[in-house]
């Protein structure tokens, strides 16, 4: 792994970055929230910033290049936020829901797992009462407990009670625990089995994706040789190159723009 904060290591990125650019079939994944995106308290009001979005939308026009947007976000959730048109490339909720030239994939939930998503919803419904500031997500094929805002003490409570509930539920639920978010689905797909969808779809010599937290881990692991892994932010990761925030991704992207145009 690289850290992009040296100029040798700025310098090791900027060239990966001009190797990639001379790929025949180039894909862009990003992670939304944290990557291109700032942290906000309201999920709602999170947009892309503008040098990221002049950027991508530079890359959309040019021959042999998509991008696409790679989150744990509801499908509908992150077609508004990104205000994405329907020429781009969506995998949301960790890899279960994909939309490929504007059609989604029917996750097709069967009976018993509607039945124990509910319960755990009336479960979970109960703790976010208790608990001020915190919210629930529904999402295809599960729920997010969002604690972003909330006091540790009482976010730790928050999901303990969250955890018990589910086995009380009973069954197998997949989960993942994010940046203020604690989710549970009962299926099981990730974000480096949605890079692996959108690499064959466009089939793509090379990949860059993004990512700031535990989930996007599941994409680096799926990157190859000639790809380039970027993680945002600080905490371990098995991405070649870091760097600090969003600011720096939308800088990247423009370079990456001027790179390709050569």
């Amino acid at each position: 792994m690289t850290v992009a904060t040296t100029s040798a290591d700025a310098q090791a990125l900027k060239d990966a970055l001009a190797r990639l650019a001379a790929t025949p079939r180039l894909l862009v994944a990003l992670d939304f929230d944290g990557t291109v995106s700032p942290l906000v308290d309201n999920p709602s009001d999170s947009r892309v910033l503008p040098e990221a979005r002049a950027a991508l939308t530079e890359l959309e026009r040019m021959p042999d290049t998509w991008f696409a947007f790679v989150s744990g976000r509801p499908l509908a959730n992150l077609v508004r936020v990104t205000e994405a048109d329907d020429e781009v490339l969506l995998i949301a909720s960790h890899g279960v829901e994909v939309r490929l030239e504007g059609g989604a994939v029917d996750v097709g939930l069967d009976d018993d797992e509607q039945a124990r998503l509910a319960a755990l919803s009336a479960r979970l419904d109960a703790i976010v009462a208790r608990t001020p500031g915190s919210k629930l997500e529904h999402k295809p094929v599960g729920l997010g407990l969002h604690t972003r805002g909330v006091p540790a003490e009482a976010a730790a409570r928050a999901d303990e009670a969250a955890r018990d509930a589910a086995r009380e539920v009973g069954g197998t639920f997949l989960e993942r625990a994010g940046k203020d978010i604690l989710e549970f689905s009962v299926r099981d797909a990730t974000k480096g089995d949605g890079l692996q969808r959108l690499r064959r779809h466009v089939d793509a010599t090379g990949m860059l994706f993004a990512g700031d937290d535990v989930t996007d881990e599941d994409g680096f692991a799926a990157l190859g040789h000639d790809d380039i892994g970027i993680k945002v932010g600080q905490g371990e990761t098995r991405a070649r190159f870091r760097v600090a925030d969003p600011d720096a991704v939308a800088g990247l992207l423009s370079q990456l723009v001027s790179l390709r145009r050569r």
